[in-house]
């Protein structure tokens, strides 16, 4: 019987220790995960302000703003230009002039009082 009871203990310590050591290797792992998440949280933030850099880099290569100096840059600029894009301008240009036509008028309004 004494034989029976120490295999019993021998078996219930052979338990505890297979569980003390799945949680000490969960630990460990749980804590290998953790630091390659932060690792990749860093990462992230650098591929974030890198891809940040390439967007203006390549927005300020990409986008030219026309700014004709000469009258024959503006005609050649015009040129290029389809129907719809004149048209648009035109719309833009008058809007342009009705509304410095009113600042224009205002100022004679306050002038007189």
């Amino acid at each position: 019987m004494e034989k029976f009871s120490d295999n019993i203990k021998k078996i219930i310590l052979a338990g505890i220790g297979a569980v003390a050591v799945t949680a000490e290797k969960s630990k460990d792992l749980l804590d290998e995960m953790v630091e390659k998440g932060e690792l990749t949280v860093e990462q992230g933030k650098v591929l974030n302000e890198e891809l940040k850099h390439n967007i203006k880099k390549t927005v300020k290569e990409k986008v030219n703003a026309v700014k004709p100096a000469t009258a024959e840059e503006l005609s050649d600029l015009l040129d290029k230009m389809t129907p719809e894009q004149i048209a648009a301008l035109k719309e833009q240009i008058m809007k342009k002039e009705a509304a410095s036509e009113e600042t224009v008028s205002d100022e004679e309004t306050a002038e007189e009082a």
